[in-house]
Formats: C-alpha cells, structure tokens, sequence
C-alpha cells in the first residue's frame, strides 16, 4: 500500500475527501485516521490523540489496526468509511497485486444489512467527490463498488470462510464487540484471525470500531492489550463518549439515556465496557461434558426418557426438542432436534411428536406460549402436557451445577456448546439477577437441553410420571 496523497491533505481538499468528515465536530476522528497513517499531529491534534489513546505522541508510522471503541452516534461508521475511500481510491496497490487480480476491502458486520451502512457511507463519500467519483468504474451494485484502481468496496457478513480467499488492501469490522455466529467458538476472533493473513501481503490497514459492551472477546482484549502508553505501536486503540467525538450530539437524548438504565447507557453513549453482564459458564467446562463424536443414541428398551420442547411461531426463534434420560446422578442426553425460521409450526409439532412417540413420550408439560395453540397441536398429535413452572432463567441456574460437577453427558453439538458457553448473566437494578443469551444471539436449544436436564433430575413424584416434555419458559 502505497499512499499517493496523505491523509491530512485529501481531508482538507475538497476536491478529494474535504466534505467526508468536514467541520469542528470531526476533529477527533480526522486527528485518529491522520496518525493511523503514520502522519505528524499537531499540538492541538496531539492533546486530542492522547485524551482518547492514552500515549504521548503519534505512531509516525502507519499502523496495522486501529480500533474505534466509541459510543453509539459517535460517528464510527463514516470514520471508517471515509478510510475505506482513501485506501481504495487514493493509495497504490499495483505493486501487491498479481496481473489481473483486484484487491478487496471487505466492510464486515454482524448482518449484511448492518455492514451496508458503512458501504453507503463510503459511496456517497466517493461519489460527493469531484475527483473520487472518476474512480468508480460502472454503476455500484448493493454490496459492491469496483474502482478503476483496482480495489472493490465490498460488504461481506461476518463470517471467516468469506475472507480467506481475498487480497485485501484494507478491512471495516463493524460493532465487533455484538458479532455472533453459529458454530464458532469465539466469532470475533475467529473471524478476525481469518481476516489478518488476507491484509499481510498488502499491509492494508484493520479498522475495527464498535461500540463496548461485556469484558470478553476481541474488543475488551485489544483495550487490555493494547491501549495506553505500553500497547503494540502498531496497534493504535482509541476510547471515548459519543458526546466527545460527536459534539453535535443532543445532551437530552444521552441524559434520557441514562435517566432510564444508567449501566446500559454508560455503555451505550459514556464508551464504558459493561460490569453488569459477566459470562455465565467458562466454555471448557461445557467442552468437558461432550461425549466426543456422538451426535444422537438410539431408543432403549426399559429407559425412562424425559423431553423438553422450546416452541417457536415459525418466524423469528427456532423451534427446538432435546430428549435425555437418567443413570443414577447423571443425566444423559440422547436427541437434539433444531428447526430454524421460517417453518410451518404445525409441520414441525407432527415432526416432533413422532420423534417423541418413538421414544415413548406421551405425556407434555409446557409453558403458555402463543396461548392455547401448542397445546391443541399436540394434543391434536397424540401428546399432552401441563404447564412448566420455572422460567428460563431458572433452568440455566438449575443446570449450572450439573455442568460443574459433570453430571450432564451432551451431545456433541457445535451450536448447543456456543448457546451454552455464550449465556451472559445479567444483574438489574435492584440487584435481580437473570440469565439470557447475548444481542443478536440465539439460546433455543440451549433452552430445551437446560429444561430436559432440570426434568431428569427432578425426583420421581409418583410411578404413573415416567416420561415428559416441557415447553421452555420464556
């Protein structure tokens, strides 16, 4: 990557990047992207740049990773798309590049949706530009921009099997700290370890920016590493309040904010990680309750099998089923079943039930969901059931022990081990606890392996209760 003008100078033409991020009120971002490009601050910048990075002076080279751990409305993704302008517009990449091959700089975010937000900005960026606007050759796609240059702006989903095959002569991940994926233990990181070699050959920069949310993952561990005076100098993180890097800013929405859930707000607009959301079980321990290789066992004859169904309307949440039995203290789980959106909730009952009945379940405990209809649909199938008596919550308390002692063998499921290792615990104000899983993720059939584990280990009131499902509370 080679620069064919500096940053300071394309920022301040406004034949280039002058309208990107223009004014006052922009001043911490430009001061952020100048030194992220190993340029010189001045005075006034370098109070700026190290009120948010906590160092004396600039890198005076350019960086590898610069991370934006700012509030929400703080100005982040224009940030980001004003460098993805600059590199993919302004910079020389020819000699990094193979004959006929085009580099990429990939705009990554928790949805496509999400990461198309930084893309537009980067388009209206380019095509605001008198100079810039020249560079795009043809008409933008929805997820694309090819330049002359030969770099294409792309928006990807945040998934580690679409980076590994690109050149990449920059990167955008956006709000990293609420990245989720099914399957992976550790998306972010897994992601960005993806992510890193496609940048190696062309020294591209990582621009990584999200606003903090609980002290795990990428986010949290690149403000311990590498933020303040003794951070990686290569590694350039940045802190602040939105109100900071965003003067504009109403003081009455922030104020509001905080009036309503100061913890959440603190978070949300004062760029502070949360100390109220802690992780609810350490992924080892879940890992050391996985029976290796097993993915589901067969019928046994004489075995008392409990199940425990988390229903779903078909749109949104998955509908799940987990089957499991007792031998002694241990509670053995032996079926999973997933169906995720969109599905036909009555299809899926007929489904589940047969599953059931060929375990010899008959009999259905349930919470009151949607009403009377999962009731009627699986009474309509062959299977009654009364209502549960615990909440959600209440099962991942209940199961927490069993985990601990390793007392549950599970199937081995990638995602029942992330939903599982995932669980956050919350405390309210007021100090009520609770238990749920993270923004943007899912707990389904967490949920029905925590209840089918609770009925298992519940004492056997009388002989005519053998067998039982149950709907997940909600």
């Amino acid at each position: 990557m080679k620069p064919l003008v500096a940053m300071r100078e394309a920022l301040a033409d406004p034949n280039l990047l002058g309208g990107a991020i223009p004014g006052d009120s922009w001043l911490p971002w430009r001061t952020l992207l100048i030194a992220a490009m190993g340029e010189a601050l001045t005075d006034e910048e370098r109070a700026i740049f190290t009120a948010f990075t906590e160092r004396d002076v600039e890198p005076l080279e350019r960086v590898e990773e610069l991370w934006g751990i700012v509030g929400r409305r703080g100005g982040k993704t224009r940030a980001a798309g004003t460098l993805a302008a600059y590199v993919g517009g302004l910079c020389d990449h020819g000699g990094y590049l193979a004959p006929g091959e085009r580099g990429v700089i990939p705009i990554l975010a928790a949805s496509v949706s999400q990461a198309g937000r930084a893309f537009q900005h980067t388009r209206g960026i380019l095509e605001n530009s008198p100079v810039m606007a020249a560079l795009i050759d043809g008409d933008p796609t929805a997820d694309t921009i090819r330049l002359t240059t030969r770099v294409d702006i792309e928006v990807k989903p945040a998934n580690f099997r679409t980076v590994r095959s690109i050149t990449a002569v920059a990167a955008i991940a956006d709000e990293v700290a609420f990245w989720s994926l099914e399957g992976a233990a550790n998306p972010d990181s897994e992601i960005l370890a993806a992510l890193r070699p496609a940048l190696a050959t062309t020294g591209g920069p990582l621009m990584v920016i999200s606003s903090p949310y609980a002290k795990r993952g990428e986010l949290y561990g690149a403000f311990k590493r590498d933020f303040g005076q003794d951070g990686d100098p290569l590694v350039l993180v940045a802190k602040g309040p939105s109100k900071v890097f965003n003067s504009t800013l109403p003081d009455r929405i922030i104020a509001r904010a905080y009036e309503r859930d100061p913890v959440a707000a603190a978070a949300e607009y004062g760029s502070e990680f949360r100390s109220d959301v802690s992780a609810f079980i350490n992924r080892d321990t879940v890992e050391r309750c996985v029976a290796q290789g097993v993915a589901e066992r067969l019928f046994m004859a004489r075995t008392k099998y409990s199940a425990f169904v988390d229903p779903s309307g078909g749109s949104n949440d998955a509908m799940t089923l987990a089957i499991a039995h007792a031998e002694g203290d241990q509670v053995v789980l032996d079926v999973m079943r997933e169906r995720k959106p969109p599905f036909s909730p009555e299809a899926v009952v007929i489904e589940f039930c047969e599953v059931l009945k060929a375990y010899g379940i008959t009999e259905v405990t349930g919470d009151r969901y949607a009403g009377e209809w999962p009731r009627e649909q699986f009474r309509k199938n062959g299977v009654a059931y009364n209502l549960a008596d615990q909440t959600r919550s209440d099962l991942y308390q209940a199961m927490l022990p069993a985990l601990n002692s390793g007392k549950v063998t599970l199937l081995d499921s990638k995602t029942l081990i992330n939903q599982i290792a995932n669980l956050e615990r919350r405390v309210a104000r007021g100090g009520r606890e609770s238990i749920d899983h993270p923004p943007h993720g899912h707990d389904d059939l967490a949920n029905s392996v925590a209840g089918v584990i609770a009925l298992c280990a519940k004492p056997v009131r009388s002989a005519a209760v053998i067998n039982r499902v149950s709907f997940g509370a909600r």
